[in-house]
């Protein structure tokens, strides 16, 4: 069994579930999510508790077992508290500002970058350097920051460039150099 797969997932008071097969919708305040899971796995809602169990032992069913019941648990999270995804901004002259609902980044280039959002995030700004994207499908969440860390990734030898909140850019050391004229 599963060690992810076998935890139940605890709905909260505001999120409704439908389960139509292996069609799952799960709608909360912040929003409504679909997925249609795999044949593989059955999905069982008993009260407040849902549960994510597989038809066989067969390898594909073992290995989606986990991944749907994390993936359903997701979409419960997403609807009732949401999804935000912190990236910092590092380097001279490089900053982000929320215009209407875009984000336009200052990145060096000639020109500004400006990031369109799609359905269901939003974009805050702190400080000129601080971008937070927030919404509700934690998928969308992530691949909408990774848009945005691709503008200007951070360079390996000042450290310039979009980085995730927290994460640690390996530095480089640079050219050493000749010891003088010949």
């Amino acid at each position: 069994m599963s060690r992810i797969g076998k935890r139940p997932i605890t709905i909260p008071a505001k999120v409704q579930v439908t389960i139509d097969g292996t069609k799952v919708l799960v709608k909360g305040p912040k929003g409504e999510l679909f997925r249609d899971l795999p044949p593989h796995v059955i999905v069982s809602q008993e009260g407040e508790i849902l549960q994510v169990n597989r038809r066989d032992d067969s390898r594909t069913s073992r290995q989606m077992h986990g991944l749907c019941r994390t993936l359903v648990a997701n979409m419960v999270e997403g609807v009732s508290t949401g999804f935000q995804r912190r990236l910092e901004i590092q380097g001279v002259g490089y900053r982000a500002q929320v215009q209407g609902r875009n984000l336009v980044l200052n990145m060096g280039y000639s020109h500004q970058v400006q990031i369109t959002p799609p359905e269901g995030i939003q974009f805050a700004v702190e400080n000129n350097t601080n971008v937070i994207v927030s919404g509700y499908d934690k998928e969308v969440v992530g691949n909408t920051a990774a848009k945005i860390r691709a503008v200007r990734p951070p360079e390996p030898y000042k450290g310039k460039g979009i980085r995730y909140a927290g994460e640690v850019v390996r530095r480089k050391a640079g050219k050493t150099g000749k010891s003088g004229k010949k």
